[in-house]
């Protein structure tokens, strides 16, 4: 009997960008002066949400690659794509690292030597979401979403379809226009043989479960399966941790 391929982890971070003022002022600490300056733009709340975001993830990045989080580095892709660099270099092929924030949550996957995307929406309003989908989706997917029974059922499942895309494309680091063409409906895990001209496949891909009006999805360059492992950010505090 041939053994079943090995399952991979992936830890997913459910961050929660609403914090008080004092947690603000501890990330600020941990940004380097591009972020800092970013979140001193002219919209209060993005500047808020930007820090809360890039210091989660610098303190999370840093402590899985054992260093100081004010010391680790970016280094991004030809497309946006980031790669921590630590004391030894980029750590791209060490740890994969993808992040995605919308409203008031964020989410951020790590993954042990596999390239890997996330992606986290709010639901969508129905009439964009037939607009989106009839313009950009792969006509099997904008049938299925047209045939939705409630305006709201047809729009939780395009925000699924679109965190998958997102997630896909964030897992190759290319651009959104190359992911519009994957057919990504039904049930998950699912893997994409073909990723099109994302990059060489395949892709496997889940949803993954975030509380309230959100949803999100992971996928990870190659066929080997993995287990989701979520935990909920907390600053100065131990994690929950769901498996």
């Amino acid at each position: 009997m041939t053994a079943p391929p090995p399952t991979d982890r992936v830890d997913l971070w459910i961050i929660p960008t609403d914090q008080p003022d004092d947690v603000l002022v501890e990330l600020r600490t941990v940004l380097d002066p591009d972020e800092r300056a970013r979140a001193a733009g002219p919209d209060p709340a993005l500047g808020r949400r930007l820090t809360v975001v890039r210091g989660a993830v610098r303190l999370l990045v840093a402590e899985r690659l054992g260093v100081p989080a004010a010391e680790l580095g970016w280094r991004y892709g030809r497309h946006g794509k980031p790669e921590p660099v630590d004391g030894r270099g980029p750590a791209g092929g060490r740890l994969g690292v993808s992040w995605s924030a919308s409203g008031a949550l964020a989410v951020l996957a790590l993954a042990e030597r596999r390239e890997v995307g996330a992606d986290v929406e709010e639901i969508r309003d129905a009439r964009v979401a037939s607009r989106i989908a009839h313009r950009y989706f792969p006509g099997r997917e904008a049938e299925l979403l047209a045939a939705a029974p409630t305006p709201a059922a047809r729009a939780e499942r395009f925000t699924e379809l679109w965190c998958r895309r997102e997630a896909c494309v964030k897992a190759y680091g290319g651009r959104l226009v190359q992911g519009f063409g994957l057919a990504l409906a039904g049930p998950a895990p699912r893997v994409l043989a073909d990723a099109g001209a994302l990059g060489p496949g395949p892709c496997t891909i889940d949803d993954a479960p975030v509380p309230g009006p959100f949803r999100a999805a992971v996928a990870a360059v190659g066929d080997r399966p993995f287990r989701l492992r979520i935990h909920r950010w907390r600053p100065a505090a131990a994690p929950d941790i769901t498996d």
